[in-house]
């Protein structure tokens, strides 16, 4: 299809369009007027069908995508038929009842409305839906204003929403259809004319709705013939494609839904259940979908389910629950198919924009029933092939004079990840992944599932960014896809799931490859009758040691193969020997040092009486091992301001004894015995103690502090004792007092956006590398607690903890009644959660590829070893590899992370995690098995460092530029050739554009007035060592109607998605990211909902100051005060509670984690940055 597509017409963003007096209009980010239902998209920009179109603006081309003076490109509309204008709309009828239509009955490719959990919107096109785009744009809208009631809205029956089909289907692919940026994101010229019996009532039958956008024309899904190569195998969705009718085919012959599931609303006698989405204030809109195609248009892209994009809304989905198995299609006995389908596989939403859209947010109304009278998803028909030569196309001149073009893409025709995640729940939730099959991808980390390790590791171990990699680093430039693998080796595991088993080999050790010192795995081949072993990794073969040997069965496998799991399991744990000790001794247990901040704002904000009072308690829950008694973990204490104080409580002393070290400059140790003790012996001092401290320093005025010289204490500590630990520092300001490592203040805001901005990011000083490497030597672990009241330098501070493997935890403005369950809560996770100390990381690859680079919290001191000091259960680190030669499809490639640490009971282990993987010489199997989320992980990572280096702008830029790269190569070399209007996904890279958009507009590429540097500096540290499951949440956060929230199940509510015009002033959200948990109360919540959850009478009483909820009474409290429990489990941090209320002035904030909305700081909203992606993979192709 051409790209030059009619000029836009319409008005200028954010103006009122003709006809709706009274409704402002919210712009981008604009503000809505009290009491008007907000329109449900931002400000439409394109012409309603039946009014005058104004001539368009100057200056702008739409196949430019933005605007632009050049000279446009030649605007004559396009003879393939743009897919994007409004049909006419039939009259609604008169009774509430579904009008009945001849032959109805759901076409088999349809999807039954049920089949969806409730994510917002249902993000791919319904399989079968395509050629109808040309006959169903009759769709009715009810009014903006008008209720939605069964009787009393205009029943959209004629909308055959399904039935819209599609030629075949690229392979997985997205096209999305995107006018605004003059691309029809997917198109073909196949479609079928209009039907014949299918009236058209008068355009103006039924009001429009308000600021709908008819997305541009519903793209389509072009052909994908048998020379495209093989169909995408990750479609699990098993939605058939409906096949376009042949011509000559009466389309009145084919069985229309009697109701379309997924606009109609139900019959009067079904009565309307409580919706599972808020209502809009006022009045449901109807969501606005992108604008039909031209009368025969097949579609295939976004819009897909609601051709005419100017539906009436969705019922919501009956189920309360997310629906197991995949959705198929067909009513009770699958009806004959209209078309036959598509060629032998199933659709995974494949790679289309807006199947049967879910729920939408805001309409009142569930179905109590199903929605298609008593229909229940049938098997999905058998696929068949379908010509797309044979779909008759109709000419300009035979379309109805009102429909012209329009641009703009509608929110709900382009990827969901709401829905994307849904699915994956509902089609991979309920089976357990087992891991025996070489290069399967797992389900998605916001999936729960359970593994069954059959010797790959867990995906909880190690996650890639592909599980298919090609054979050959030329394919791998040409791709630009990143291979990264994201291991969390000491990862925490589910109740159900075995931890990995401990092999003791006695004196002799973990059996090794000679050659390459690969760990015995699954993987290595016995050979001569098992005397010897051919290594995996370098082809190496190595005698078996006498010990060791075992004979084979007749299929070349060891017979005690099941026994050992080494031999059977991805992940396990080997007992190390002397000799993987440092100076070949067994290291002794572990110490922990609390290290107090005694200055006055320390004391003045009762900061050191809470972590006294706390620490009584929480010494009796350090890490030990299993069986253990009480932990092997030593404890000291030290506090500090401008001189150190260390404590003897020996547990032979009546009182605690205090020595001052007042000589900052040159660190010692005053006392060796005594500052490292038994808890449970010296119990009686320490409490002691720390009853004492709070006193001691009641009255103190000092407010300066000392910093590097309490690191070196500790350090010297461990030395002294000869053990590795972890230094517990509690820390206020910046360390301005005469001491080594004392910093200056050198906070500017003027820096940002300038070539010096990467300076913010860098230590002021060499210093504290030198100091954190002597830390990681020692095994010395630093975990720092922050509590500024202005600028601390995070970026020099946060330098040993970040390079010995510890965490930062900031708590700015520290308040005690805001702030405290907080920070109680991380201390005790903290100190209580698992550990490895003095650890040291090698991964080791098979010949072909090996690892290049790192990213994640460690110390380096040569290409190939990760060092750290310590290594909890929540750190990642991120590994990159590179081909150093060719691989084979027959052998693909393995990976083996190998872990030795010591445990918190002091006993050296190896933990070992094998993972093997595919590979492919064709692109579009490496399209096929990608995973978005580990990717996204990965380039934040690669970003998030590349700003220590060069200029925020160069590095925002190469982003966008590698993942059009990415893009381009599977639009050139993997999807079948249509028109470069079509923007082309891959099905498991959807997401890609909304995920990207969101690193772009983090804090640390792209911060607001009000982000400090030291946020920065503490967000870029934080993702650095973050895992999948948490930069998922971080960057495309969980927002959930609390208002819908079933109160007698322990499910959450589904989410919706992140975007200000899915929010109803009559309901409250919760937004969650994994630092903060957000509760928005919109200004019409009722009273008694209120009264519920807040206990208090009405919205001006809510106070903004809770950090936690008031305990009440009532089934809503409850259930939502077990759902931020939930949440707060599940995070490695504990996030702290705000609460929100609309048009007040934290209100910014919470919109700011609003992603897929333009931002405040100048990021794109998520349509406007598909539209720049597009733009650049067009450039990338021509």
């Amino acid at each position: 299809m051409s790209v030059n597509q009619q000029a836009h017409t319409g008005p200028p963003y954010g103006q009122p369009q003709p006809g709706y007096q009274g409704y402002q209009q919210p712009a981008y980010g604009g503000q809505l007027l009290q009491g008007v239902p907000q329109s449900q998209y931002g400000a439409y920009n394109g012409p309603m069908p039946g009014y005058q179109q104004p001539v368009p603006p100057q200056g702008y081309f739409p196949s430019l995508g933005f605007p632009s003076k050049g000279s446009p490109v030649s605007l004559n509309s396009d003879t393939s038929l743009a897919p994007n204008f409004i049909g006419s709309l039939r009259a609604p009828p008169t009774s509430g009842a579904p009008p009945p239509v001849s032959g109805a009955s759901l076409p088999s490719g349809h999807l039954a409305y049920s089949q969806f959990g409730h994510g917002d919107v249902q993000n791919g096109i319904p399989a079968s839906a395509a050629p109808m785009q040309s006959y169903i744009q009759e769709k009715q809208r009810p009014p903006a204003s008008q209720p939605f009631l069964p009787g009393s809205a205009p029943t959209p029956v004629s909308q055959t929403s399904t039935f819209q089909q599609y030629g075949p289907p690229p392979a997985s692919v997205q096209q999305l259809s995107n006018h605004m940026a003059g691309m029809t994101i997917g198109s073909t010229t196949a479609s079928a004319a209009p039907p014949a019996g299918l009236g058209y009532g008068p355009p103006t039958s039924v009001p429009p709705v308000s600021g709908s956008f008819s997305a541009t024309g519903s793209g389509l899904y072009t052909p994908y013939t048998a020379s495209q190569g093989p169909p995408p195998t990750s479609m699990s969705q098993g939605l058939p494609l409906a096949q376009p009718p042949f011509p000559g085919q009466p389309i009145s012959a084919q069985r229309l839904p009697t109701q379309v599931p997924g606009f109609a609303p139900p019959p009067s006698s079904t009565g309307i259940g409580p919706s599972p989405y808020p209502p809009t204030t006022g009045a449901p809109r109807p969501p606005a979908v992108p604008g039909p195609p031209l009368a025969g248009q097949t579609v295939a892209g976004p819009p897909a389910s609601q051709p005419n994009h100017v539906s009436s809304p969705p019922p919501p989905s009956p189920m309360a629950g997310p629906h197991a198995g995949p959705p198929t299609s067909g009513l009770h006995g699958a009806p004959p198919l209209a078309h036959p389908p598509q060629p032998g596989y199933q659709m995974q939403q494949n790679g289309s924009f807006g199947q049967v859209r879910g729920p939408q947010p805001h309409y009142g109304g569930a179905y109590p029933g199903t929605p298609n009278y008593g229909s229940q998803p049938g098997p999905p028909p058998p696929p068949k092939r379908l010509d797309p030569d044979s779909i008759p196309s109709p000419q300009l001149n035979e379309l109805p004079p009102q429909q012209k073009p329009r641009h703009r893409i509608d929110p709900d025709a382009i990827p969901s990840p709401i829905q994307v995640i849904e699915d994956d729940r509902n089609n991979r939730g309920s089976e357990p992944f087992v891991t025996g099959v070489r290069g399967q991808v797992p389900p998605l980390v916001t999936t729960n599932f359970l593994v069954k390790d059959q010797g790959n590791a867990s995906p909880r171990y190690i996650r890639c960014t592909s599980y298919n990699i090609p054979c050959t680093s030329d394919m791998a430039k040409q791709s630009q896809v990143p291979l990264a693998a994201v291991i969390k080796p000491l990862a925490t595991l589910p109740p159900e799931e075995a931890l990995p088993y401990l092999v003791d080999h006695g004196e002799s050790g973990p059996v090794r490859c000679n050659r390459c010192k690969a760990y015995m795995c699954p993987f290595m081949q016995f050979i001569e009758g098992g005397r010897r072993f051919q290594c995996c990794f370098c082809s190496c073969v190595t005698e078996v040691p006498p010990h060791y040997f075992q004979h084979l069965d007749h299929t070349g496998k060891r017979v005690d193969f099941y026994d050992r799991p080494e031999l059977s399991l991805g992940s396990y744990e080997f007992l190390a020997t002397v000799d993987y000790c440092k100076n070949n001794k067994f290291p002794s247990p572990p110490a922990f040092i609390f290290m107090i901040d005694v200055s006055y704002n320390a004391v003045k904000s009762g900061l050191v009486r809470l972590i006294c009072e706390e620490l009584k308690s929480l010494l009796d829950y350090l890490p030990r091992e299993g069986n253990m008694e009480e932990s092997a973990i030593r404890v000291g204490f030290v506090t500090y301001n401008k001189v150190l104080h260390f404590y003897n409580v020996k547990s032979s002393l009546a009182q605690p004894q205090m020595m001052v070290v007042s000589d900052v400059a040159d660190m010692f140790v005053p006392l060796l015995d005594g500052f490292l003790v038994n808890v449970n012996e010296s119990r009686t001092v320490i409490a002691s103690l720390l009853d004492q401290i709070p006193e001691m320093f009641a009255d103190t005025r000092e407010t300066e502090t000392v910093f590097a010289p309490v690191i070196q204490a500790g350090l010297e500590a461990l030395k002294a004792a000869e053990c590795a630990g972890k230094l517990f520092v509690f820390h206020t300001s910046l360390p301005i007092a005469e001491a080594p490592g004392k910093l200056k203040n050198r906070d500017d805001k003027k820096l940002i956006n300038t070539d010096k901005e990467k300076a913010l990011f860098q230590p002021q000083t060499s210093f504290y590398n030198n100091l954190a490497k002597d830390c990681v030597a020692q095994g010395c672990c630093v975990d720092l607690f922050l509590f500024p009241n202005q600028y601390l330098d995070v970026a020099t501070l946060g330098v040993v903890t970040y390079q010995t493997g510890g965490s930062i935890y900031k708590y700015a403005y520290f308040q005690l009644e805001t702030d405290q369950d907080r920070f109680l809560n991380d201390l005790r996770r903290d100190v209580q959660k698992e550990v490895g100390f003095d650890a040291v990381m090698r991964v080791r690859t098979s010949t072909g590829i090996r690892a290049t680079d790192f990213f994640g919290a460690f110390y380096m001191s040569n290409t190939t070893d990760v060092e750290m000091a310590g290594l909890d259960c929540d750190k990642t680190i991120t590994v990159e590899f590179k081909h150093d030669d060719k691989l084979s499809e027959d052998s693909g490639a393995l990976l083996q992370c190998a872990l030795l640490y010591t445990s918190c009971a002091g006993q050296r282990r190896l933990r070992i995690h094998n993972l093997s993987l595919n590979c492919c010489t064709q692109l579009a199997d490496l399209y096929r098995n990608c995973e978005t989320d580990t990717l996204i992980n990965y380039l934040a990572k690669y970003a998030y460092r590349g700003v220590l280096s060069s200029p925020v702008k160069t590095v925002r830029d190469a982003l966008i530029n590698q993942c059009a790269q990415i893009l381009a190569c599977y639009r050139k070399n993997c999807a079948s050739p249509s028109s470069a209007g079509q923007l082309i996904l891959p099905e498991c890279m959807k997401l890609l554009p909304v995920y990207l958009n969101c690193v772009l507009k983090s804090d640390v590429l792209q911060p607001g007035p009000e982000v400090t540097t030291d946020d920065r500096a503490y967000i870029r540290q934080l993702v650095t060592s973050m895992d999948v499951a948490e930069t998922n949440v971080f960057f495309y956060p969980r927002l959930l109607p609390l208002t819908k929230a079933d109160v007698d199940s322990d499910s959450l509510p589904a989410a919706i998605r992140n975007s200000e015009e899915r929010l109803s002033k009559g309901d409250i959200y919760l937004l969650e990211n994994g630092l903060n948990i957000f509760v928005w109360v919109g200004v019409n919540v009722q009273q008694g909902l209120i009264q519920n959850l807040f206990g208090v009478s009405s919205f001006s009483q809510i106070s903004n100051a809770l950090s936690t909820l008031p305990v009440l009474e009532n089934p809503f409290s409850k259930k939502v005060r077990s759902m931020i429990d939930m949440l707060q489990v599940q995070r490695s941090r504990y996030m702290k509670l705000i609460i929100v209320k609309q048009e007040d002035k934290l209100e910014m904030l919470f919109k700011h984690f609003l992603v897929e909305d333009k931002s405040l700081s100048g990021g794109a909203s998520y349509v406007d940055f598909l539209c720049h992606m597009h733009k650049e993979i067009r450039q990338l192709l021509s």
